[in-house]
Parts: structure tokens; C-alpha cells; sequence
């Protein structure tokens, strides 16, 4: 049985598919679509926590699902812009989970992950695929995996 490890950037999802369709990525079919392809031996969420009671709400959903959600702090600068980026962290648990794992999924459309796509393959034979938008994924990230999902009707809500 393929062991899979899922890693979710779940702003880049949220933002891609709101702006490339208006609507809403739906992580339970995405999960009922994975599980059939083996065993997912860990599947985190990364994301960022204003506080309010939609996200706590969602957060809750995606527990439900099977993800651990891992959280930063939402920070305002003064200057008005705002910080909660996950890319380090979750380059570190990719590497981690890639010595267990037979294939390793990202759902990102961040062209920062494509060297750690090329290591997990190169250093620990992984095999790895990207779910994104296509029209808003680097193509950096898609010729760095071995296979491209594209998100799409069937896996909106």
C-alpha cells in the first residue's frame, strides 16, 4: 500500500481558487479522492489564526476530515501590511515526513516549493504531486512534481 503525507498551504488555496473561481476548494472530496490512491500516513493544514469564529469553524472541519492544522499567529505590522507565512515550516515537516513516505502531495501554487519537490525526489526517491489552480500555479512547482492535479469543478464546492 502507497504511503502518501499531505502538506496543505491553505491560504494559497483559499486565495487561488477564490480568485480563479469564486468558489471554495472542498478538502473532503479531495481526501475520499487520496485515500483510494493508499494510505495517508500524515496530512497537515497550515494556516493562519485571526481569532474569529469562521476560520475556528473551518479549522474544526478540516480536524474532523483527518488534517492536524498547524496555526501562526495572523501579525499586523505597522506599516499595515501583514506576516503569516508557512513555506519554512512546511519545507521542514515535507523533509521529515519524505523519509516515510512512498508519495508526497502539495497543495500549493508557490513556486518556492520547487526545489523542495526536486530534494524529497532526488534524496528519498518520493514521489510527488502539486494540486493548483493552473492558471495561478508557477510552472516552476509544476515541472518540479512528477504529477500536476489541476483543480477544477470536481474538486470545488
Amino acid at each position: 500500500m502507497e504511503k502518501i503525507a499531505i502538506f496543505v498551504d491553505v491560504q494559497n488555496i483559499y486565495y487561488t481558487t477564490r480568485q480563479a473561481y469564486a468558489r471554495q476548494f472542498n478538502y473532503r472530496r479531495f481526501w475520499q479522492h487520496v485515500s483510494h490512491q493508499g494510505d495517508i500516513i500524515s496530512a497537515n493544514a497550515y494556516a493562519i489564526d485571526k481569532g474569529d469564529s469562521q476560520q475556528q469553524k473551518f479549522q474544526s472541519a478540516l480536524k474532523h476530515i483527518g488534517f492536524e492544522v498547524k496555526l501562526k499567529p495572523y501579525i499586523q505590522r505597522s506599516d499595515g501590511s501583514a506576516k503569516g507565512d508557512w513555506d519554512v515550516g512546511i519545507a521542514i515537516d515535507v523533509l521529515e515526513a519524505a523519509e516515510q513516505a512512498d508519495t508526497v502531495i502539495l497543495l500549493s501554487g508557490d513556486g518556492d516549493f520547487d526545489l523542495l519537490l526536486k530534494k524529497v525526489t532526488e534524496k528519498y526517491g518520493c514521489k510527488t504531486q502539486v494540486y493548483g489552480v493552473p492558471d495561478l500555479t508557477a510552472n516552476s512547482l509544476i515541472n518540479a512534481c512528477q504529477l500536476f492535479h489541476k483543480i477544477d469543478d470536481s474538486l470545488l464546492q
